[in-house]
């Protein structure tokens, strides 16, 4: 396979990367989050408003087992499973605890035997919309649509010490606030503008599936009424 750039989005230069200093509860678990996409990238590095570097990077991909959230094999309950397993969400309500249990068991994706996982990134907005989900006031189908026309930006995550000794620091390059922090407030803008004029007047509450219509009803990802939803 061919070797790629990567890039990471940081407060400092990260000449070499360590697995163990990873968050667990980041999107995918512990690992080192980069994007393919310089820009992006000066976005993460420049997101509370502070000026930051952008690292770049080469990987050899040879060898390396990769799973592709976006590859059309997968799906947006996939996606939120895993969110739901690693990240912090708040749950205050029954509905919300049994609904993260079912979607997690249902739902959720294998990762132990990859060493790089590719998936959309949960920015604020869409973290929030995944808490929505769970505490059945956001359908499927919203939930879905948020997800594909918000552009929040896909991220390439190193998450085994085999990728990691594949990863080779190429350079660092000073970013600033004034330059990317307005892209960034700029996207998840979007995202909320996109979800209120767009979804959410389009939304039919008699035809949506809820969480606690999928867990009523036993649904899985086979479910041919799931799979109608996600592949409008």
């Amino acid at each position: 396979m061919a070797t790629i750039s990567l890039f990471h989005g940081s407060d400092k230069t990260i000449v070499k990367p360590d697995i163990r200093l990873g968050n667990v509860h980041n999107d995918y678990g512990r690992g080192f989050y980069c994007t393919e996409s310089e820009d992006l990238a000066g976005e993460w590095a420049c997101k509370k408003g502070c000026d930051g570097f952008v690292n770049k990077y080469s990987i050899d991909l040879s060898g390396l087992g990769i799973l592709n959230l976006a590859d059309g094999k997968h799906t947006v309950l996939n996606w939120i499973a895993l969110l739901l397993k690693n990240r912090v969400f708040t749950i205050d309500s029954a509905v919300a605890f049994n609904a993260r249990e079912y979607i997690i068991s249902h739902f959720s994706t294998d990762t132990s035997p990859y060493d790089i996982i590719i998936g959309y990134r949960a920015d604020d907005s869409y973290f929030r919309y995944a808490e929505s989900f769970i505490s059945n006031t956001l359908s499927v189908n919203s939930l879905n649509k948020a997800l594909h026309l918000g552009k929040l930006g896909m991220q390439t995550v190193l998450v085994s010490e085999k990728a990691f000794s594949q990863l080779r620091f190429v350079s660092s390059e000073p970013v600033y606030s004034s330059v990317y922090y307005p892209g960034f407030i700029e996207r998840d803008r979007s995202a909320r503008k996109i979800y209120h004029e767009k979804i959410s007047r389009e939304s039919n509450i008699r035809d949506d599936v809820f969480v606690m219509d999928i867990i009523r009803e036993e649904m899985d990802v086979n479910d041919p009424r799931l799979q109608r939803i996600i592949s409008e």
